[in-house]
């Protein structure tokens, strides 16, 4: 069932492992099936050396195992309900990436300083309040998907494709599994790049019209970076 969606999600795991976002089993991807509407995604705490594509889960929206001998990633919860309040969304990652992570401590959105910024994110990468001691201890993984939709408000989930979670760290998205792990390495270094940003004294974030110019070039139906499509 669903083998070429568990082979896009297996290999987008692995990516994650090869782009020095995760050590340990400190991440997960999952992938959306939109025929269906099953979603695929990463077993829990296993190893990134030791999986493999057959190891991927596939699950119902509701997160009822579909196919699958191991126990879903622990943030399934969450991942389900980016999914159920982004409908454009085809791919969720989780990571515990350095930068990203330092930004999400501290309680602070990413802005943006520059151009680099505006290539991938339409605005600041936002960073949701903190969790209530009762939405921590009932329904965590779920809660932690709604404090992300509260903070995301009307953005554009793909023009904006991230946020961080108070005191843990970044979920990321885009169409599908490889869109999402894609900018998973864009936040990261955006992250690192706002973080020295920061250090050297800058507050201000650039100005609107040059981060208009740079997010259109790439993105949207003017869009002309790049080659055209065949």
């Amino acid at each position: 069932m669903l083998n070429k969606l568990k082979l896009d999600v297996f290999r987008a795991n692995l990516d994650l492992v090869t782009e020095g976002l995760v050590i340990h089993t400190w991440g997960n991807v999952s992938g959306r099936d939109r025929e269906s509407g099953l979603i695929v995604i990463k077993p829990s705490g296993l190893s990134y050396k030791e999986m493999k594509p057959e190891d991927m889960v596939v699950i119902d929206p509701e997160g009822r195992v579909v196919e699958g001998k191991l126990k879903p990633s622990t943030d399934t919860p969450t991942h389900l309900f980016l999914y159920k309040s982004f409908p454009s969304v085809g791919g969720v990652v989780h990571t515990h990436s350095t930068y990203a992570v330092v930004w999400a401590q501290a309680g602070r959105d990413i802005p943006p300083f520059g151009t680099t910024h505006a290539d991938h994110f339409y605005g600041e990468v936002p960073c949701t309040r903190k969790l209530t001691p009762e939405e921590v201890k009932k329904d965590y993984e779920l809660n932690t998907g709604k404090v992300i939709v509260e903070r995301m408000g009307k953005m554009d989930p793909l023009a904006v494709p991230s946020a961080l979670v108070n005191c843990h760290g970044p979920f990321i998205w885009g169409i599908d599994a490889a869109e999402a792990v894609h900018n998973a390495v864009a936040l990261e270094e955006i992250a690192r790049m706002a973080f020295y940003t920061v250090l050297l004294g800058k507050k201000e974030p650039v100005d609107d019209y040059l981060l208009d110019k740079h997010y259109k070039r790439k993105h949207g139906k003017n869009a002309y970076y790049g080659q055209k499509k065949k």
